[in-house]
């Protein structure tokens, strides 16, 4: 704990939450087994496909400390079957075959299956309810670049100095994934890829679905940022929000079963208990019912602010 701490590692796979606060568990028994997320669910990004390829001996060092220090008896690495098998999910297995408690799970190429509660339950069959931490369905869930840093600094000693992200979209000069030093301004790292092709119509830190726009390329490359995608003109159409016409694509498309088109509505008439009962507090804000809504509603903003309504007043 003391050295996950002093690397300054974060979760790598986006949500940056503190490694060190999430092995920090009081009682050893309650977990079990870890998952490796290797999903790399999004389109464009391939940071962790080549964190497997590159550095497979750092994440059994990693795998292997956790194991050791945390008790931990069972270790599924979940990988979607879009990636080249024979040097992902295949090379894992032959590296790992002597080892019977780390398994090697290929999961259906199907958004999102990144999403921590949807790999708990494809990789083991785990389900964590709504309020509860993975700890508390005895799993601890890291991003696979995570474990294999946690293997790289404790056999080198260099804290968390730099990230791989993938650098990509149409009106970028030469896409690639690049080693940048965190802090970078992203006009370097463009810089770096060749510039742009044209001023871009759209910038985004992160993957299509739940990256966070940006207004320019002046800000700084931060830990949990694995992408930088650059749209031209032409690849972001412009579309007016009309009425929900009620089709349910939206339910159909959501993976946590979620209603979202009741949630708008409550979230309109300011209905805290609707939307309690409407279990909001369930969205893993994957965007699915954004992409899906053929009147082009905000439905995942609705939903981000439907959770804030609801929070506790501190």
């Amino acid at each position: 704990l003391e050295a996950l701490k002093c690397s300054g590692l974060v979760g790598l796979g986006g949500a940056g939450f503190p490694a060190h606060v999430k092995f920090n568990l009081k009682d050893l028994n309650a977990v079990d087994t870890l998952i490796i997320n290797a999903a790399e669910c999004e389109p464009y990004i391939t940071t962790d496909l080549r964190t497997i390829l590159d550095k497979s001996d750092m994440l059994l060092k990693g795998i292997k400390a956790v194991q050791k220090y945390m008790d931990i008896g069972k270790v599924y690495i979940g990988i979607e079957d879009n990636k080249p098998q024979e040097e992902t999910a295949e090379k894992l297995r032959k590296e790992y075959g002597s080892d019977s408690s780390i398994e090697v799970v290929a999961l259906k190429a199907l958004y999102p299956k990144g999403a921590e509660k949807v790999i708990a339950y494809e990789t083991c069959g785990r389900v964590i309810k709504e309020g509860q931490l993975p700890f508390q369905a005895g799993i601890i869930v890291s991003n696979v670049t995570s474990m294999a840093f946690i293997g790289e600094y404790l056999t080198t000693g260099m804290p968390l100095i730099t990230k791989t992200l993938t650098i990509d979209g149409s009106a970028v000069r030469e896409p690639k994934n690049v080693i940048a030093p965190i802090g970078a301004p992203f006009k370097d790292i463009v810089d770096f890829c060749g510039g742009f092709t044209e001023e871009p119509a759209k910038l985004l830190m992160g993957g299509p679905m739940m990256g966070t726009p940006l207004f320019d390329v002046n800000y700084p490359l931060v830990k949990n940022n694995n992408a930088l995608l650059a749209f031209a003109k032409a690849d972001v159409p412009h579309y007016e929000e009309t009425a929900c016409i009620r089709c349910g694509r939206c339910v159909r498309a959501c993976p946590m079963g979620l209603m979202p088109s009741l949630i708008e509505t409550a979230f309109k008439m300011k209905d805290v208990d609707e939307l309690k009962a409407l279990k909001v507090n369930l969205c893993i804000e994957c965007g699915c019912c954004s992409y899906v809504c053929p009147a082009k509603r905000q439905l995942v903003v609705t939903n981000k602010l439907s959770k804030r309504l609801i929070a506790p007043k501190k």
